[in-house]
């Protein structure tokens, strides 16, 4: 999927978040949106992700040399971000049945197969309230990952993840993440994203 964005900006109230953002995603490209806590990035990404509305400009999506609409977009793209709330009733079978009626599964994937790239198959009906903060990091990046989407937004995606964890999601999406156009908010650029092709730095559209 290839995303254009023309003069996007957001603002609430009288204070502009940014503005005047000029930007193309490559498809099949790893790109990433770099800046400080609290710069917009997020905010931003939601954006792409038709979420939020901008207050100037447009995004424009292209997949498979067709548009799609800002409000068919979600239908194309897996999200994992901080804000991101997981079925905290639900154990993680219920969660990974849950998520995949909604979204298909990549090719020659189970759900067993996943509970095993997880490492979780000692968890049993535990409920996903139950889990660390690192088993639910792991579990919104398994659901999206697995998802077969050709657009990946990850908004940070290594909080709560130790040493072990980050090496698990480095190598998730080298090994399963090929041939999609993803997106990585970062302030951590040499952790979580430093593999990116391209970058936008938010701080410039201030």
């Amino acid at each position: 999927m290839r995303i254009t964005l023309q003069n996007i900006g957001k603002k609430y109230n009288t204070e502009w978040i940014f503005r005047g953002v000029e930007f193309t995603f490559e498809e099949k490209t790893t790109s990433a949106i770099l800046g400080r806590n609290g710069s917009g990035k997020s905010t931003l990404l939601q954006v792409v992700a038709g979420n939020i509305h901008p207050s100037q400009g447009q995004a424009t999506y292209l997949h498979d040399g067709k548009t799609i609409s800002e409000l068919e977009i979600f239908r194309h793209l897996a999200l994992v971000a901080p804000y991101q709330e997981l079925i905290e009733d639900f154990n993680l079978q219920e969660m990974l049945s849950f998520h995949f009626s909604f979204k298909p599964m990549l090719p020659g994937f189970s759900r067993a197969k996943l509970i095993s790239l997880l490492g979780f198959s000692e968890t049993g009906r535990k409920q996903i309230r139950q889990f660390s903060s690192g088993m639910k990091q792991r579990v919104k990046l398994a659901t999206a990952i697995f998802s077969d989407v050709p657009l990946l937004l990850l908004d940070e995606p290594t909080m709560n993840l130790d040493k072990a964890g980050i090496d698990w999601y480095l190598n998730l999406v080298n090994d399963f993440a090929k041939n999609r156009t993803v997106i990585i908010c970062s302030n951590l650029h040499q952790t979580e994203s430093a593999f990116a092709k391209t970058s936008l730095h938010i701080e410039d559209f201030k």
